[in-house]
């Protein structure tokens, strides 16, 4: 569109040539459920005309959708309803219809108005049909639009009208619930991707501090606390509501609170007549206002809409809270039912770790091996290299090593070999770590690629994961070797990794050992997954495409439909339950194209640096129930860790949230996307492609983030081309006997 904006319920838009607007939904059975039209009202240039277009499906479970067309003629040039029977279009399937699409108009230099768009029971209008056709064509990406800017009765301390998104609907005010009165979730502080990398609350409306703090801290408190901490009285924070009409049923918002004494904030709320974030009656009250006190302890404080006069309470867009003089902690944050403030209370399981069974420890026939007794920092009892990460600190003395790390991603080696070593007769044997302090860490057994060779990718080319916790007791750690599942004749060496903590442990010594003393309790093997970094299948290659920006999801598929390709897209599941970001129609297109759609957490966060197995259970289940309610009940075991940050937990989590072994697809071929897209050097993620590839690298991690990379999109899949492999999906290169055939 040239110019598009919406207020007082209606649409107002300048199309440019080929320009379109389209209404995308849940698959409806609309003849099934009594409706048999299109209504809307429209205003255009008198003698104008336009196209509607419906998209149906066979059913609402299948992946693939039809289009069909309908001119709209005869406008008046004054506001009209219009009222299209479904059965104008000839070949839709009225019980399986997913959007509407309004395209075709006839000028582009008149302003069109569009408004009241709704299922009706019946009527016609004299127009004359286009032919039937059933090709597909659905935009990938929404038009830009502009957000109005902030109303001017906020603080100095307002936010900028550039950062503020948009809320989901403009048009529509939500309707005061029916039934028993429950509380209403704004916030309940569970993930800190969420907040501060995606910016959702748990509405899923926007929330952001834009930068004005110093942090904002999930779970720091406690569980289900966020402490932020201001830079200055000019910090703010602000979570929208979506435009919750709370008139009649809620009172007011709670929130626990924590604050040193004498500490003061604002709280602002804002109502909009036309649901517009941007153009808002705000009102304001301080603490002092509100009556509220702080001693240091945690307490339950309530914010009365009686308070706030003027406010039209139906219509709630946004708490903006300011003015902050010193850090404090915020629980669950929530409308309360009635006059009566009342705390909303996070429901909570605490999730099995998996079976607890024990299995009999054998005894072993291999002698016993040193690896490590840290008696320096450059080689281990072997004489082969041991060390870290950039970022880890390791403190050598006395023949003992401490570990102290702030990171999941930061790693541990102690080599074995410094090529392949065979370690097939260790089978019945057991890793043996002695230490002292956390055990909140992965131990992992690498293997070597099938060349042997460093210079080959991937390198290592996979490794196989126990966590730390379930094997330790008094000080030592006893693993069976046959707890790693991977081939022991090419190992390479051993990883102490994922920390998810910042507890420092002391190890003072690594071996392999027969036997483990008596009354040693061996917990039970977890299912872990195959931890993939190269496809299995002869001469394959595939591109693993995460999740990125709309706007250029459509020229990524031109791109992969010219070359003739399938290719698999990782999508994280908060976005797509969000219907400005358009992900849930960029996604089903790419399914009907024959794309393979998998997971990538709900909110991306490093899925091993999470604190416990609740926070892992509730990124991929969250993530589960989005996908397969989005995407057309889609369900797959196949998951890409976000960062590639992975360990013992979010291998075992996984798998008992997918109830099947999953496939952890990392990489060997890494355009650098993250490192070069937004430098003066673009050209440099042509390189880091090359190079991987040149390498042996056959599975590639890329992004639809940045212009340069999708810019390069059609030489990356030229140059895998020019390898002579061939281009599939991940599951087909996986040879997964499920996936469809070449």
């Amino acid at each position: 569109m040239a110019a598009i904006k919406a207020s007082g319920g209606v649409l107002s838009f300048t199309p440019k040539a080929n320009a379109y607007f389209y209404e995308s939904f849940a698959c409806q059975a609309a003849s099934s459920n009594g409706y048999s039209s299109i209504q809307f009202s429209i205003k255009g240039p008198a003698g104008g005309s336009a196209t509607l277009e419906i998209q149906t499906q066979a059913s609402c479970s299948a992946t693939t959708y039809t289009s069909k067309f309908f001119a709209v003629s005869g406008l008046t040039g004054a506001t009209q309803t219009v009222t299209v029977p479904l059965s104008s279009f000839t070949g839709a399937n009225a019980n399986a219809i997913t959007a509407f699409v309004w395209s075709g108009f006839s000028s582009n230099a008149a302003g069109w108005q569009l408004s009241n768009i709704n299922f009706g029971c019946g009527g016609a209008v004299a127009s004359t049909s286009k032919p039937a056709s059933s090709t597909v064509a659905v935009s990938s990406s929404k038009p830009a639009s502009s957000v109005p800017a902030s109303s001017t009765s906020k603080p100095a301390s307002t936010v900028p009208s550039s950062t503020i998104r948009s809320t989901v609907s403009t048009l529509v005010t939500s309707a005061v619930p029916s039934g028993t009165c429950a509380p209403l979730l704004i916030d309940d502080w569970t993930s800190q991707s969420r907040l501060t990398f995606l910016f959702y609350n748990a509405m899923l409306e926007p929330t952001s501090d834009d930068a004005t703090m110093t942090s904002l801290t999930v779970g720091a408190a406690g569980k289900n606390r966020v402490t932020i901490t201001p830079k200055d009285t000019s910090s703010y924070f602000y979570s929208q509501l979506g435009c919750t009409n709370a008139k009649n049923k809620y009172g007011g918002l709670s929130l626990r609170i924590k604050a040193p004494a004498g500490s003061s904030f604002s709280i602002q709320l804002e109502s909009s007549a036309s649901c517009d974030v941007g153009a808002t009656v705000a009102v304001s009250q301080t603490t002092s206002q509100l009556g509220w006190t702080f001693d240091g302890t945690e307490k339950l404080y309530t914010i009365p809409f009686s308070k706030y006069t003027n406010l039209d309470t139906s219509k709630l867009v946004t708490l903006f809270f300011s003015g902050f003089t010193k850090a404090v902690s915020f629980g669950p944050v929530a409308f309360y039912c009635g006059t009566t403030g009342t705390e909303y209370i996070v429901t909570t399981t605490t999730p099995v770790a998996g079976p607890s069974s024990t299995v009999a420890a054998p005894t072993g026939t291999a002698a016993a091996l040193v690896v490590d007794k840290f008696a320096n920092a450059n080689s281990n009892a072997l004489g082969f290299w041991h060390g870290g990460d950039d970022g880890i600190t390791l403190t050598y003395a006395s023949s003992k090593l401490t570990i102290k790390s702030t990171d999941a991603d930061y790693s541990y080696y102690t080599q074995v070999s410094g090529s392949c070593s065979d370690f097939s007769k260790y089978k019945g044997s057991y890793l043996h770590i002695a230490y002292s302090g956390s055990t909140a860490f992965t131990v992992s057994l690498q293997q070597h690629n099938s060349q042997c060779n460093e210079a080959i990718a991937p390198y290592p080319e996979t490794w196989d994961s126990a966590e730390a916790s379930r094997y330790a007791k008094n000080g030592h750690i006893y693993i069976p070797m046959n707890h790693f599942n991977i081939n022991l004749v090419r190992t390479i060496g051993i990883a102490i990794k994922a920390f998810y903590t910042a507890d420092p442990v002391t190890l003072s010594l690594i071996e392999i050992i027969p036997s483990v003393p008596a009354g040693t309790i061996i917990p039970n093997k977890l299912e872990t997954g195959t931890l993939a970094f190269a496809c299995t299948r002869p001469n394959s290659f595939a591109f693993a495409i995460d999740d990125g920006s709309p706007e250029y999801a459509q020229e990524v598929m031109n791109v992969i439909k010219s070359e003739g390709i399938k290719v698999t897209f990782f999508t994280v599941g908060a976005p797509l339950l969000d219907a400005s970001t358009n992900l849930t129609n960029v996604y089903r297109e790419m399914q009907s194209q024959g794309h393979q759609i998998a997971l990538h957490s709900y909110t991306h966060p490093k899925m091993e640096g999470l604190p416990d197995y609740a926070a892992i259970d509730w990124e991929y289940n969250e993530d589960i129930k989005a996908v397969d309610k989005q995407l057309n009940g889609l369900h797959t075991p196949y998951f890409r860790p976000p960062f590639g940050t992975e360990g013992a937990r979010m291998r075992a989590r996984l798998a008992t949230a997918v109830a099947t072994k999953p496939t952890i697809t990392m990489w060997s071929v890494d355009v650098e996307d993250w490192l070069w897209a937004q430098t003066d050097t673009p050209e440099q993620q042509l390189t880091a492609f090359q190079r991987d590839v040149d390498k042996g690298g056959n599975l590639v991690v890329l992004h639809y983030l940045y212009p340069s990379t999708v810019s390069y999109l059609r030489q990356f899949i030229q140059k895998a081309k020019a390898t002579g492999k061939q281009l599939m999906r991940v599951d087909q290169c996986m040879m997964d006997p499920n996936a469809p055939p070449l």
